[in-house]
């Protein structure tokens, strides 16, 4: 009887093997269904979810499709943040994007323009300097030396290029700008001044502002003027002078009087 109940109970035993078996696979299975769940959970966005330690390198060559890539901030020959705040100060705002700050006869290569064979330039201005009137005097008053003032570096801003010579004053320490439109008076006065040491763009002593534009009428004036508040005062000088065609000598007399108006 033994011999007949033993298939019996292996019958047994191998059905509830089975039974156990899948039990554990059912548990098992109801255990990584939950994880699962439970990773698949929305993931809530926060800055610490990125890795900073990825690199552009590691990025898909197919990127390079996208478009063409640019140095922030987006800075070229001509397009300079820092020298163009200083324009803004001086009431200038380069609208189109091309103004060029000339220190040296290379500065002018890089504007796309020769420098002078003659350097440095000598101007004659004993006549020049009838042509010129000083703001405040009875024959100009300031409010109107203001409004022209004020119309020529609206139209220096809005002028395809600004050309801006800087340097000494001939034998002295006097800073001098030039902002102007012309491309045929810039290497002259670059020739002129004096080159002055290498320093960053800020405002000048002298800065001119010299305007070629065929709907402005002739003017050339220059004022004396003082800036600043309580012990930080000191004496700064502007030249102006508009027309459709304007002389080197008369640029250079603007300065010189003004040179002498601030008693260099």
């Amino acid at each position: 009887s033994s011999s007949k109940r033993r298939p019996f109970l292996s019958i047994i035993y191998h059905i509830t093997t089975k039974m156990n078996c899948s039990s554990r696979s059912f548990l098992l299975l109801k255990r990584v269904s939950t994880q699962s769940f439970t990773r698949a959970r929305p993931f809530k966005f926060s800055s610490a979810s990125f890795s900073t330690s990825r690199s552009l390198s590691s990025l898909p060559s197919s990127v390079e499709r996208v478009g063409e890539a640019f140095v922030f901030p987006n800075e070229y020959p001509g397009q300079c943040y820092e020298f163009n705040w200083t324009l803004n100060r001086d009431g200038v705002t380069p609208l189109k994007k091309s103004a060029f700050r000339i220190t040296k006869p290379l500065d002018l290569k890089i504007a796309g323009l020769e420098p002078h064979p003659k350097s440095p330039l000598a101007v004659k201005t004993t006549s020049s300097k009838k042509t010129l009137v000083e703001a405040g005097s009875d024959q100009l008053s300031f409010d109107d030396y203001d409004e022209v003032t004020q119309r020529t570096k609206d139209l220096l801003s809005l002028s395809d290029t600004l050309y801006c010579p800087e340097g000494h004053m001939p034998a002295t320490t006097t800073t001098v700008r030039i902002i102007t439109n012309s491309d045929k008076l810039a290497p002259k006065l670059v020739a002129y001044l004096d080159r002055a040491p290498k320093r960053e763009s800020t405002g000048c002593s002298i800065t001119a502002y010299i305007l070629e534009d065929a709907s402005m009428e002739a003017f050339a004036s220059y004022a004396i003027e003082e800036t600043g508040e309580g012990d930080d005062v000191r004496s700064v000088a502007a030249v102006v002078c508009t027309g459709k065609a304007i002389k080197v000598e008369q640029v250079v007399a603007g300065v010189e009087l003004s040179l002498g108006g601030l008693g260099g």
